[in-house]
């Protein structure tokens, strides 16, 4: 097996002029393509469709906690800040509505195998608050008690001591991921994030103790006045952590679009040039420590699942970012979560004071979706395979599909070219496969295929690549 510095090569100039704006493809469509003509009463006919599939599928739950207790100025998720617990019981009694109204439309010997707490800032909520929401996930879900299911929850340090972990592990958690950013006195200053090292490491020592079975990280580079070197000295402290799993993102500073970014001062912020060698300090640093480079972003050991599953060929990409569990239906639960059941994507309302009078009715919460045509199901899978596999095999989809692959994407094999010239892709009549140098422009090689954006053109409404 090839080590991970043989199967990611950093090229700055390909990156260069690779990096532009295009979707991270947690789902395909993506949510850009979501229409507000797709409702509840559609949601149920497609749940319907999955229940009546003649192995249908386990379940996954994502649950959206939207509070804070404080502004970190780089944000840009759905969120509200607020000092005063008491905030979160109406939010919790809408909650615990939906789960009810979600469970009633899903056969109920599905297992749940999954489960995610988002946010925000899920360790928000008291000690008795998260008891509470585990005992309604469980009384109105079939959730089994075995060692194969994955419960996990993004924790913020500063809201937690060790004695709260052992009450995450009592509920039944067996994963967590911290948020970090930079442990660098300066950038947290400015960003208003103050968590020290020692008080992280302290939780990450506890989990372990409880059998957590992984442990994540996650650190943003191109805030203010991080430099090359402040950042590889926060990656070494993160590094003798030792953490199964690091999410490494580029800050995107949007201040007209999160009000929170505009407390930056962008003369604050390192150049382009500088986030450039920041990131491939970060990869070399990484790699040579012992982590594979998974994909956009993702960084994990070799020995944990992400890798194995990749290696066997069982990732995928969703909106939780990369997971060991294929052939899931996800249902989003709280406000703006977004749900994957059999062809359909659906959203809740994205308003906290909207997802709770549509629940004081009785209603789902669905504000907007979208259902795959089999032209979506065809290039989603393509796009999968390219995100998650690296590799595209020609045959195997003509035979799935019913098509002839060269014929059927000439237009798009004939842009491939152009990538295959400057390295980033080998083409040949039997396949398309991603170079080490390609690894870090996944989105690039994807868009290639998304017919969405062959459509209108726009781009502006995501991210760079790096």
């Amino acid at each position: 097996m090839k080590t991970a510095l043989e199967t990611t090569h950093f090229d700055a100039g390909l990156i260069r002029k690779y990096n532009k704006q295009g979707p991270r493809y947690t789902s395909y469509p993506t949510a850009v393509q979501f229409s507000d003509s797709f409702n509840a009463a559609v949601y149920r006919q497609q749940v319907q469709f999955s229940n009546e599939e003649l192995i249908p599928r386990p379940l996954s739950l994502y649950v959206h906690i939207p509070f804070c207790h404080e502004l970190c100025y780089y944000c840009g998720c759905n969120k509200k800040v607020s000092q005063h617990p008491e905030q979160a019981v109406p939010y919790l009694r809408a909650l615990y509505r939906e789960i009810e109204l979600q469970a009633a439309l899903f056969d109920h010997d599905r297992d749940v195998v999954q489960l995610h707490f988002g946010g925000g800032t899920p360790t928000y909520l008291s000690d008795a608050q998260l008891a509470g929401l585990m005992a309604q996930l469980r009384e109105y879900f079939n959730i089994p008690q075995s060692g194969r299911h994955e419960w996990s929850i993004e924790i913020d340090p500063r809201t937690m001591d060790e004695n709260r972990i052992d009450l995450l592990a009592e509920l039944g958690f067996n994963r967590i991921s911290l948020g970090i950013q930079d442990f660098n006195p300066i950038v947290q200053r400015v960003v208003n994030r103050i968590q020290s090292p020692e008080q992280t490491e302290a939780l990450i020592v506890r989990a372990r103790q409880q059998g957590f079975r992984s442990i994540s990280v996650d650190l943003i580079y191109g805030l203010p006045h991080q430099t090359v070197n402040s950042f590889k000295q926060t990656l070494d402290t993160v590094i003798a952590m030792r953490p199964d799993r690091l999410s490494i993102y580029s800050y995107a500073h949007l201040p007209e679009l999160f009000r929170a970014q505009r407390l930056i001062k962008e003369e604050s912020l390192p150049s382009a040039e500088t986030k450039l060698k920041m990131f491939a300090a970060t990869i070399q640093q990484l790699t040579t420590a012992g982590y594979r480079y998974i994909g956009m972003d993702h960084f994990a050991l070799e020995s944990d699942e992400l890798c194995v599953a990749q290696d066997e060929g069982t990732l995928q990409r969703n909106f939780q970012g990369y997971s060991t569990m294929a052939r899931c239906d996800l249902i989003g639960l709280g406000v703006s979560s977004i749900g994957q059941v059999g062809d359909c994507y659906s959203q809740n309302q994205k308003i906290i004071a909207d997802y709770q009078a549509e629940l004081e009715n009785d209603q789902l919460p669905i504000t907007r979706g979208l259902v795959m045509n089999d032209e979506d199901r065809l290039r989603r899978t393509i796009i999968q395979q390219i995100m998650c596999q690296d590799r595209v095999n020609f045959n195997a989809f003509s035979n799935k599909f019913h098509i002839n692959f060269r014929q059927y994407f000439s237009v798009e094999l004939e842009l491939l070219e152009v990538q295959a010239a400057d390295g980033l892709v080998v083409l040949t009549e039997d396949y398309l496969e991603v170079t080490p140098q390609g690894r870090l422009l996944l989105r690039s090689i994807a868009m290639i295929f998304d017919q969405y954006l062959k459509q209108t053109g726009n781009k502006a409404r995501f991210s760079k690549m790096i």
